[in-house]
């Protein structure tokens, strides 16, 4: 790492008007250069091969593949990658599945630009930045019980606006299993009825909107 030269960033966003703006705000840094972004999660593959950016600024959600599957397949290929994830809707399971990917920074987008230049120059040292807001939102949940895979095979479907009986059906389970999931689902998410549980986990991000 040379302190003489510029942080080299790549950004990765689906939004033309972030991706200028955060173009702008770079490269009015002194010591920060924008020298690629892409649209798509493909592109960003790409242009990360091309350029091997110091500190890559990844949208969450792209319109190819989900920026955690991305950061993913990039470090595959550099393992010393530097990543940031940006995301405008912050749920504590998004940000566990995030820092579990080994990403070295997870900022919201309506973040003010000193916390984004703070967060890519602590990236580039070497070191981790995550808000204390963040942090204190995944903090909420540690020691939780997960739900497993059925559970949230079951709270898709009823996301869905499936009634048990065409859940057990897809799934190929009883309905009173189904029952028995939704019963445990409640009281994992600690809801107080089903419409609650669905409310609950799609603000958390088990479900996507």
């Amino acid at each position: 790492m040379n302190p003489d030269q510029p942080i080299r960033v790549l950004s990765v966003d689906d939004h033309p008007l972030l991706r200028e703006g955060i173009a702008t705000l770079i490269n009015d840094q002194p010591d920060m250069q924008l020298v690629a972004s892409a649209s798509t999660g493909k592109e960003g593959i790409l242009r990360h091969r091309e350029h091997k950016p110091d500190v890559t600024l990844m949208d969450l959600r792209l319109p190819d593949f989900s920026g955690i599957d991305v950061m993913i397949a990039i470090r595959a290929e550099f393992p010393e990658a530097r990543i940031v994830l940006l995301t405008m809707f912050a749920g504590d399971i998004d940000i566990q599945r995030a820092l579990e990917a080994r990403a070295q920074g997870y900022l919201p987008k309506n973040m003010p630009p000193e916390q984004m230049f703070e967060a890519i120059r602590r990236v580039h040292s070497g070191k981790k930045r995550v808000p204390p807001e963040v942090a204190a939102r995944l903090a909420e949940h540690v020691g939780d019980e997960p739900l497993t895979n059925r559970e949230l095979d079951v709270l898709r479907h009823a996301f869905g606006g499936n009634r048990n009986r065409d859940i057990a059906a897809r799934l190929f389970i009883s309905e009173e299993t189904v029952k028995g999931h939704i019963k445990h689902i409640m009281e994992k998410l600690g809801a107080s009825d089903r419409t609650h549980a669905i409310a609950i986990a799609a603000r958390r991000r088990f479900i996507r909107l």
